[in-house]
Formats: C-alpha cells, structure tokens, sequence
C-alpha cells in the first residue's frame, strides 16, 4: 500500500462534470485521492510543493503499439498498407521477447516522461507476455491485447495463425494477466482489423467478450485502400462489417474511423462504441482527416491516442492534443474545438472508452490517484492566463514534472524512479540493432 502524500498549493485542473479549477491541495492516501480543497491540513509521508504548477488527471492514450517503439523511424514515407506489409509485419515477426520487453518499456518510459499514466495498446501476434511484465514492473496502468491474425495477403509466417490458435492464446493471456496488480493490468482481444482476421475469429471475439467482460480494441475505416478490401471481400463498409459481426459496443474502441459515411457515424452512436483518435499518425500516412467534430456533435464518444512511433513518431499527447484541435479548426471554423473540450478527450474521455471514468481521468475524492504536474515557469508557456489553454497549446512533454500511478510517484522532478533512463535506451538500441539484422538476412 502507498503512502500519504500532499500536493500543495497547486493549479488544480480537476476535469470533473463541472470542470472546477481551483488553487489548493490534493491529499493522496492508500493510492487514491482522499480529499481536494484550497487548504488541506493533514500529517502525510510527504508533502509536493505545487506553486506554479498545473495539477491534472494523467492522459489516457486509448490507441498505442508497444511493440512498435523500437521500429520509430524505420517506417517513414509510406501509405498504411505498404507500411504494414513491406515493414511493420516483417518487423513484428522478427521480435523476440527480449526485443518486445525492450520496445515496451522504452515506449512505457516516453509515455510516463509525457504525462501519460494508462493506456490501451495493441501488441504483435507473439510474446504478448514480455509487454504485460513491462507494464507491471514499471507501475504503468494498461489494457494490453495480443494481435489476432488469421487471414491475409502478404503476411509473414511469423504473423500468420489458426483462427483456433489465435483464439486459445488470447484466452490463456486473458486467464493470467486480467486485473491484476489490482486491476492496474488488464487484458483486451485486440483483432488487427477486418482485412487480416476471418469472420469466424471476429465473432468469436465478439462473443468472448461479452462472455468475458473484457474490452475489443481493432482498427477501422483508416484508409480508403484499406475500406476498398473490406467491401470487395464482404460487401460492407468497415464498420458496418464490424457491427454485422457483433463489434459495435460500448466495450469496443475503433481506432482512427477516418472515413466513415453517415450511416456508420449513427452504427458508432446508437451502438455506443468509441472512437481513438489519432490526428499525427493519420497525417504522416496520408490517411486523411477525420470528421471528429461531426462524431462529438452526434455524440460519439472519441479520445486521442499517439498510435505506434514508426507512424508517429512519438508517443506525446501535447503533441495529438495540439493536432486534434488544429486540424478540426482548419475544417470546421477556429470555434470549433476549444481547449478544454480537447483536454477532456485526452483525460476523463480516454477514461470512459476504457471503462475506467469512475476509477481514473479525473481528479475527484476516491479516484485513484494517477496524477501529473506540469511546471507552468517557461518561457513557451509565459504568461498564464488560462491554464488549460496553456496546457492545449503552449506546453510540451518535457515539462511535465512529476507523474504518479496508484498514488505512486512513478518520476518526480524529470526523473524516472521504476526504471533506469539510460539502462532502457541502451537495450533498446541492442535489440533494435539485433531486429535490423534479422530483417536484413
């Protein structure tokens, strides 16, 4: 059990149904958050001076790939399915899980440096096991999901499974990994997306899921070559293929749905299903720009996520909040977005997909206490005079300044305190090298 700890005398950005921001503590017992007020008194382990600083809910990324960190920069220039096929997949197959545990924890760091305390990844076919210690050893929150692959053109042996396979491998991960670390760790069925899984394994995992309890996390409608396959093989757009099988639900998060038409737009709505957005990795792909202003005004649920490194390439979500909120200013008039409707995405929104808003994304008594402060003392930032638009569009990862997990203090001041800085880029140059090699064989 964690100890007590006051955060004093901060900017609180509590991102609670009445978005209250106030100046004053936050008292941090057991993991949790026990009280918030302008003035707490209590005897604690610890005492967090926060003058000026913002004190915020840790983002929630409710689309990354931990598998992918080591592969940032190997994949420039390319369109979605080229990038899969010609890169991505050969990469993937060739990781082993030195490589994998390596690229998790060298993407769990950057993500904790940023600000960014839980999140829903979706990791390659193998060795799923090596990203769930990761996770666990670091103090990280994640629902973590194994790929399911068990169809498709141009993929590696490495890649390529039996639906039966894929499906029992899932299960056992799910058996060992879900909840635990007090339900810190999660598990969730992770198919690719339609053009790489049958029909049979995506109602399988439909079913499963209810059966189970336990979130789906897939791809779709990302790319027009990637719609095209899906219609010439089942005669359907994407996310109505997705519904017709039984993935559109409130426990489903669909990544990118950059090109969906107005009917799939009220299949995401009436069914309940979530939206990850990913503003940076749709424009370094030529993907296109998501219609996200029309998904919230319709009521669709959507959050932000950073994808993977070698479509990113960086795992920040300043840098996906910032993005978001340009982007749809550019298409929709510069009222359209404000920061804090944009905060909210990357916090109490990400929550909610996750199934997580009453335990975490927010900063409210009795949550658990997954927390950041951001030193608002920069240049970049000077002066201050909303502190949530700084934070939207003037602040920058690296000035985040301490981030705690469970009431963990995970870094304090820059400082990584669950895993040795130099010791996780040096492996993960040695794997990277080692990955590089295999390929090129």
């Amino acid at each position: 059990m964690n100890g007590s700890l006051l955060i004093h005398d901060a900017t609180v950005i509590t991102l609670d149904q009445s978005n209250s921001i106030f100046e004053g503590d936050v008292l941090v017992e057991g993991g949790r958050i026990s009280a918030i007020g302008p003035s707490i008194k209590a005897k604690t382990d610890e005492i967090i001076d926060g003058r000026g600083r913002a004190l915020l809910p840790g983002f929630v990324q409710t689309h990354v790939h931990l598998c992918q960190t080591l592969f940032r920069g190997a994949a420039d220039d390319l369109s979605l399915i080229d990038w899969l096929r010609k890169r991505i997949w050969p990469m993937e197959a060739a990781h082993s899980e030195q490589s994998l545990y390596a690229s998790a924890r060298l993407g769990i760091a950057e993500l904790i440096r940023g600000g960014t305390t839980c999140a829903l990844t979706m990791e390659t076919v193998h060795h799923t096991d090596a990203v769930f210690r990761a996770v666990e050893e670091t103090g990280f929150r994640a629902t973590v999901g194994k790929c399911m692959m068990d169809k498709g053109d141009d993929v590696p042996e490495g890649l390529s499974e039996k639906t039966e396979d894929s499906i029992k491998e899932s299960l056992a991960l799910l058996d060992r990994w879900h909840n635990q670390s007090d339900g810190r760790v999660r598990y969730c069925f992770a198919p690719r997306f339609a053009v790489s899984c049958t029909h049979e394994l995506l109602e399988e995992v439909a079913r499963l899921s209810r059966e189970r309890g336990v979130m789906v996390h897939t791809h779709a409608s990302e790319n027009l070559d990637e719609i095209a396959l899906v219609e010439r093989e089942t005669g359907q757009r994407n996310v109505a293929y997705l519904n017709s099988v039984g993935l559109a639900a409130p426990h489903v998060v669909l990544a990118h749905c950059v090109w969906i038409d107005e009917s799939e737009m009220e299949i995401l709505r009436s069914t309940g299903t979530h939206v990850a957005h990913c503003p940076s990795s749709n424009l370094k792909l030529s993907s296109g720009l998501a219609r996200i202003a029309d998904m919230l005004e319709r009521g669709i649920s959507v959050s932000l996520g950073a994808d993977g490194a070698p479509c990113n390439n960086r795992l920040d979500m300043f840098t996906e909040m910032r993005t978001c909120a340009l982007i749809q200013k550019s298409l929709r008039g510069p009222e359209t977005l404000p920061a804090l409707r944009v905060l909210r995405m990357a916090t109490i929104d990400g929550a909610r997909a996750l199934g997580l808003d009453s335990e975490i994304g927010s900063i409210e008594a009795g949550k658990r206490a997954d927390l950041m402060l951001i030193d608002l003392n920069k240049l970049h930032i000077a002066p201050v005079s909303d502190p949530v638009s700084a934070i939207v569009y003037s602040a920058c990862a690296s000035d985040v300044e301490t981030v705690m997990i469970d009431g963990r203090v995970v870094m304090r001041d820059r400082k990584l305190l669950t895993m040795d800085e130099k010791e996780v880029i040096s492996r993960a140059r040695e794997e990277a090298a080692r990955l590089s090699g295999v390929i090129s064989q």
